[in-house]
């Protein structure tokens, strides 16, 4: 009898879950904000050759405007808090905060904000815009799978899903100046990975 309760809940909330649609035309044109809950940006970078160093940013921010039935006229800003950045080791956080790397107390925010959103696929596409690191400003691309959207229950609101990667070049930002890329390799990889919910 103790096991009827557990499995008629577990019955219960799947029947409130579907399975997300990864056609876009079915989802609702509208403003997303980031679920800060659902969401983290991880980077890494190769140490000594000999292995990816892999770190995150712990505050991170995000807006999407999309229309559905013109996916590619989307508009996405993506703001991560420079201070953020979390190695597991306290002191070599600090010193990543410091003017040689991230110089997170001048310039405190990362930004990417897209000027052009290609789709390649049914469930791929191409975000172009700006990244700014440390107030200087270059190109970047972020290639981008779409998981889907669903009505998120517990939210009230609908709910759609991406990861994305980006790939950069450290020396491009003025990012440890002094250190020579065979300690730490010159090229950096950005995994994303986001829920938005719909804004009422």
């Amino acid at each position: 009898m103790r096991l009827i309760l557990p499995v008629l809940l577990m019955a219960l909330l799947n029947g409130c879950v579907s399975a997300p649609t990864q056609n876009p035309a079915e989802l609702p044109a509208g403003s997303w904000q980031l679920d800060t809950d659902h969401a983290s940006v991880h980077w890494r970078s190769r140490h000594f050759g000999l292995s990816w160093y892999t770190a995150r940013f712990d505050r991170i921010d995000a807006s999407l405007d999309f229309d559905p039935a013109e996916p590619g006229s989307a508009q996405m800003t993506a703001i991560i808090e420079a201070g953020s950045v979390s190695t597991g080791n306290d002191a070599f956080d600090e010193t990543l905060r410091g003017p040689n790397w991230f110089s997170a107390e001048r310039h405190p925010q990362i930004v990417f904000r897209s000027s052009n959103i290609e789709v390649t696929g049914g469930e791929t596409g191409i975000a172009e815009g700006e990244l700014t690191i440390r107030g200087i400003t270059h190109p970047a691309r972020m290639d981008i799978v779409f998981y889907g959207g669903n009505f998120n229950f517990l939210e009230n609101r609908d709910v759609i899903g991406f990861g994305a990667d980006m790939v950069i070049a450290r020396s491009d930002y003025g990012i440890g100046p002094f250190i020579p890329a065979a300690i730490a390799g010159d090229e950096v990889r950005i995994r994303i990975e986001a829920e938005f919910l719909r804004e009422e």
